[in-house]
């Protein structure tokens, strides 16, 4: 049967092949996705012990105010502070689990001809994935502030933001000000997502494709450190990974977050390319 006879086959609709609740679901249920959710629910609970054996935190002696510095004078000092520490790696993880596990496995499970096969249209496929798996990170960028924000106002009070360059924002206009800043760090991941999905389209081991984004993911924080690079670190995106850091300023300042994301969204969008333009033209076996 030619695919022409099989667009034509009584009751088929390509555009409802794998609809997105059957692909999230499908996802949900899997132990990686719950065990990713439980490291992201405790951690800020595991932040708050450390700070009441460690007495909390101690400032460096010079009158200049960290987030570390101020992570327990409110609830949403506490949630800023926890999407400081986990920024750099531990929100990478679940983006890059969520996006390069998601095609590959199924090739490592030799389930992808079979969904092909269904007949399901490989771009409709990839859309699908793609999409749960960002839906996904989404979640757990938003999980691991709000449970930090909980514990946060449980253990050290509802009040307002103390703000690195000094004075302080009240709780409620901390709130838009974090909302914010989780926004712009799922932007800033999105490269990460592209980069994981792509590899997850070309391997059919899904380790390989999140550890390969995991391991570029950090190659390119290891290049922005290399101040010999000049303006060339620039156009990585690990040079704009903390510029969320402006939206805690007594006036929000746009202009980093606008660059990062550009830069972000620009990798994404090629990758992305060259995942569907790949997976199109790949002769699938397993």
């Amino acid at each position: 049967m030619t695919a022409q006879d099989t667009a034509r086959a009584p009751g088929y609709r390509p555009r409802r092949t794998l609809p997105l609740r059957v692909e999230a679901r499908r996802q949900l249920r899997r132990r990686r996705t719950l065990v990713i959710a439980a490291v992201l629910a405790l951690l800020p609970l595991v932040l708050v012990a450390a700070f009441e054996l460690g007495g909390g935190p101690r400032g460096r002696g010079n009158g200049r105010i960290t987030l570390m510095d101020a992570a327990t004078a409110s609830g949403g000092n506490f949630a800023a502070t926890a999407l400081f520490v986990s920024a750099g790696f531990v929100l990478v993880v679940p983006v890059a689990l969520f996006c390069g596990d998601t095609v590959a496995s199924e090739a490592s499970w030799s389930s992808l001809r079979y969904l092909l096969a269904a007949p399901v249209p490989r771009a409709r496929l990839l859309l699908s994935k793609l999409t749960v798996g960002l839906l996904f990170s989404a979640a757990a960028m938003v999980l691991l502030p709000l449970v930090a924000l909980v514990a946060g106002t449980a253990a050290y009070g509802w009040g307002p933001l103390q703000l690195p360059t000094g004075g302080a924002l009240s709780a409620q206009a901390a709130l838009p000000r974090l909302a914010v800043v989780v926004g712009y760090l799922f932007v800033s991941q999105l490269v990460t997502a592209a980069l994981a999905f792509w590899l997850s389209t070309v391997t059919d081991a899904p380790l390989g494709a999140v550890g390969g984004a995991v391991g570029l993911t950090i190659v390119g924080n290891v290049l922005d450190q290399v101040t010999a690079l000049g303006t060339w670190r620039e156009v990585l995106p690990a040079h704009w990974q903390y510029a969320w850091v402006d939206a805690l300023q007594p006036r929000l300042e746009w202009a980093g977050m606008v660059q990062g994301a550009a830069v972000s969204v620009s990798f994404a969008l090629v990758l992305c390319a060259l995942a569907f333009r790949g997976f199109a033209r790949k002769d699938v076996v397993s």
